[in-house]
């Protein structure tokens, strides 16, 4: 069996220019095994050199045995969305957006993040959404050339298979936007993420701000989309994923069926798999497993699915992602470490294992020759309190 981390390297020369030098000496450096008290050195963005012990060079950064980890890597996150939509039906200007978006995650230690758009778009109902991946991938690919960003930005594709254009707005991404990662998505109503009807009017009513009969009529009109479009648009996204380069990720994997499905497509990793049953599967069939960090903060899903903690305790997690709390993702980690008892392999979660799992071979663990995208981090209780996060070794929050 392959394992779930292994897959071909991806090009990652952008970002801004690199002249970060940098050493944090006396801190406890979390490295893919052990955790040893000793100094990481960085130059012109790169690690040089690490060395064990508690001596602090002149022009050292002490710190005072803090833990020092790498830069954490986000896969899945709907927080861009959020900045360009701060309320319903209330849209942002986009530079702005990212550039609010990318200091937040700067400021909760994410050094690199897969920003995930939608394409897929309805345009009849009362739950009609138009398409806008395009227009915000050209802005933010534009935006990343110009070196203004803090940290490292990818393009992640949420493939909306219940909708009525997911294929002719996939057409409009090609090799050269260096797509990293396209998931397969199906919110169609009474299954899935959505297999409690009530929850899922909660969510949209909410949302979008639906009469109960406007919502009985958007969930027909899913319900056709899907009849309509499913087969076509799943299989059609697998082509398109292939013929961007793209890891494939599936989302909300509830049955043995559905991992068997994603298994057969070439699935990568898992976005939220709903029941343990298909974490399971996935575990079978060398699928990585990721589960949402507010998930395992809040002790159970918001929708009702498997809790995190408990494929933590089941030793079916692999990745964690912030999902729709940029804070959480760091604050996961130092949780999970207290479930293993083991700090390096929950760092790992959102450090290395989603690294590998999209294939970023530069960054993701604190090892010569690598970025130098570090976290300065003091335990408070049970808390993480971040004090310093470097990017290629300049100082980003």
């Amino acid at each position: 069996m392959n394992s779930p981390f292994s897959a071909p390297s991806l090009t990652t020369t952008c970002d801004s220019d690199v002249s970060g030098n940098l050493c944090l000496a006396n801190a406890r450096l979390v490295l893919p095994d052990q955790v040893v008290t000793g100094a990481v050195t960085i130059e012109q963005g790169v690690i040089t050199d690490i060395q064990e012990g508690g001596n602090v060079p002149s022009d050292a950064v002490n710190c005072e045995g803090d833990f020092v980890v790498p830069g954490l890597v986000e896969l899945h996150t709907d927080n861009v969305e959020r900045h360009i939509e701060p309320r319903p039906k209330v849209d942002w200007p986009h530079l702005p957006a990212l550039i609010a978006h990318d200091a937040e995650l700067a400021s909760t230690g994410i050094t690199t993040v897969f920003d995930a758009m939608r394409v897929g778009s309805i345009h009849s109902g009362n739950g009609r959404y138009i398409d806008y991946a395009r227009e915000l991938a050209n802005e933010l690919l534009a935006a990343r050339a110009e070196g203004i960003f803090k940290i490292s930005h990818f393009l992640h594709l949420r493939a909306e298979v219940c909708s009525e254009t997911l294929l002719k707005e996939l057409a409009t991404f090609g090799p050269e936007d260096r797509v990293g990662i396209v998931s397969l998505m199906d919110h169609t109503p009474g299954q899935r993420q959505f297999r409690d009807l009530a929850a899922l009017k909660t969510y949209v009513t909410k949302k979008r701000g639906m009469t109960d009969t406007e919502f009985s009529e958007h969930v027909e009109n899913l319900l056709n989309l899907q009849k309509r479009f499913g087969a076509k648009h799943q299989a059609g996204t697998v082509i398109e994923a292939g013929r961007l380069g793209a890891v494939l990720a599936s989302h909300d994997d509830t049955t043995a069926d559905h991992v068997l499905t994603s298994a057969r497509n070439g699935v990568g990793f898992a976005e939220f798999p709903t029941t343990l049953q298909a974490a399971e599967a996935c575990r079978t069939h060398g699928i990585a497993v990721m589960m949402g960090a507010p998930n395992l903060i809040r002790g159970g899903s918001h929708s009702g699915n498997v809790a995190a903690e408990q494929l933590a305790h089941a030793n079916l997690l692999d990745i964690m992602s912030s999902d729709y709390v940029p804070a959480a993702l760091l604050q996961s980690t130092f949780r999970l470490a207290e479930i293993w008892n083991d700090l390096p392999r929950a760092i790992a979660t959102a450090t290395s294992n989603p690294a590998n799992a999209a294939r970023l071979t530069d960054r993701g663990t604190i090892g010569v020759g690598l970025r130098g995208d570090i976290l300065r981090v003091r335990k408070l209780d049970h808390t993480p309190l971040l004090r310093g996060v470097w990017s290629q070794g300049n100082r980003v929050g």
